[in-house]
């Protein structure tokens, strides 16, 4: 269905562009992450983002094995390839070509990513979505959402775009989040198009261009850079352009202005309740 949507007038200027690091996770997955750690405040509630994308299986094929979270929530985005995801609060399930999964970890999860192919592209995002100190110690909770599952919409203009959390332009995402109101767009768009989306001038926000390019409050920002959209109080949104096909994610969110404290796989206020995730980890009162 063709949408028409509001104008933004004061769109953001882009205030960094950067391209991440090359790494690897888990049992060797070469990955880029894009938001790193040095990057947390500035874009709180958003914690990492890494893009990984492959043909070739030794790039992936060892996968994430059993590894522990505690204190934020994980967004995994598969553009191309099969994961299946095992936890220790009993929840399995099976991420394929276009869907999501969204894990709480709260007060503590054991969990692994094992790839479900053996050759072929393997392609997606993984966002790490921080929780109020409120909300650190909940239970783990767990969803798949397929392809079909997540809504989206086309513009008169022929951009397509998947609304995987939040709102856009009237159309509800898989997920809501109260406290952080994350919202994460896949935006597709076809030659000599335009995008706008507003959003709250206090939401930290970025794009991730990830084919092609788009110009950004009037930059131009090349395929495999992220930029990060300056916070200004007169601004009311974003507006996107591509000369030639392209596509990206953008993701905003109210950021929580709490102190963060990470040491690898927990992310808490406080070095106490960090030591004290590592400890419970120790000796097992992560179910």
């Amino acid at each position: 269905m063709s949408r028409e949507f509001p104008a933004v007038d004061r769109p953001r200027t882009v205030e960094h562009i950067l391209t991440g690091v090359q790494t690897s996770d888990g049992a060797g997955v070469k990955l880029t992450r894009v938001l790193t750690q040095n990057l947390q405040e500035r874009l709180d509630p958003f914690l990492m983002l890494d893009v990984f994308r492959s043909d070739d299986p030794k790039d992936y094929i060892a996968g994430f094995p059993d590894h522990p979270h505690r204190g934020f929530e994980t967004v995994t985005y598969m553009l191309a390839g099969r994961m299946r995801h095992k936890d220790s609060a009993g929840h399995e399930g099976l991420l394929q070509n276009g869907g999501v999964q969204w894990m709480t970890a709260g007060r503590g999860v054991i969990h692994s990513e094992l790839p479900e192919q053996e050759n072929g592209i393997m392609e997606g995002f993984q966002l790490w979505l921080n929780l109020p100190a409120k909300s650190k110690m909940v239970a783990p909770w767990y969803r798949d959402f397929s392809a079909d599952e997540i809504p989206g919409y086309v513009t008169r203009e022929g951009v397509s775009v998947r609304v995987i959390a939040g709102t856009s332009h009237g159309v509800a995402g898989a997920m809501t989040r109260e406290d952080t109101e994350p919202l994460y767009l896949d935006i597709e768009m076809p030659p000599g198009s335009v995008f706008s989306m507003p959003l709250p001038s206090n939401h930290n926000a970025f794009v991730y261009v990830y084919r092609g390019e788009m110009t950004i409050g009037g930059l131009e920002v090349k395929e495999h850079h992220m930029a990060i959209l300056a916070n200004m109080p007169e601004t009311d949104g974003v507006l996107l352009a591509a000369r030639s096909s392209a596509r990206a994610i953008l993701v905003a969110g109210r950021p929580l202005g709490e102190s963060i404290v990470q040491y690898g796989p927990f992310v808490m206020n406080t070095r106490e309740e960090v030591f004290q995730a590592i400890h419970d980890f120790r000796e097992g009162r992560f179910a």
